[in-house]
């Protein structure tokens, strides 16, 4: 019965309000690393360095509505690319929702707790650097391998 679900169970990305799009990022902020993409294999590595804009203490970006007039490599995420970013975690909310998935227990929509994407270990927060300072050269050194999220909540 309609109206029974959360919206993203509900609407597809394209139905959703700009609120309710916005509303599926989780803060993690995976999504702003660095990205290396092997030549060879298209594999794509990502580094514990962060974008220019991103603040490694909230998660989000600095100076989000002129980021991709900032930022050169920015892809800002819409209903219709967010399928084909390959480089989009597993975990992210907008790829999940566009395959027809359910949202992890840790998501803040889920758990009402934007906090719960640090506790399942999901969040860059405090693992992270910004890129500023280093070369392009230097990024191979800092390729990470994200971690993986924890099964269920622990919380007190």
């Amino acid at each position: 019965m309609p109206g029974n679900q959360p919206f993203w169970r509900e609407k597809t990305l394209l139905e959703m309000t700009s609120e309710e799009w916005e509303s599926l990022c989780d803060g993690c902020g995976r999504c702003c690393l660095v990205k290396l993409e092997d030549e060879d294999t298209s594999r794509i590595h990502f580094t514990d360095l962060s974008c220019k804009l991103f603040d490694v203490g909230t998660c989000r970006c600095n100076d989000y509505e002129n980021r991709t007039r900032r930022v050169d490599d920015c892809i800002k995420l819409t209903p219709d690319n967010v399928a084909e970013l390959n480089w989009l975690p597993a975990t992210c909310a907008y790829r999940l929702v566009a395959a027809g998935r359910p949202l992890r227990w840790w998501h803040p929509l889920v758990s009402g707790d934007p906090r719960t994407v640090v506790e399942a270990g999901i969040s860059v927060k405090g693992k992270v650097t910004s890129e500023a300072g280093f070369t392009e050269d230097e990024w191979e050194s800092h390729i990470w391998r994200l971690p993986k999220a924890k099964a269920s909540s622990c919380r007190d």
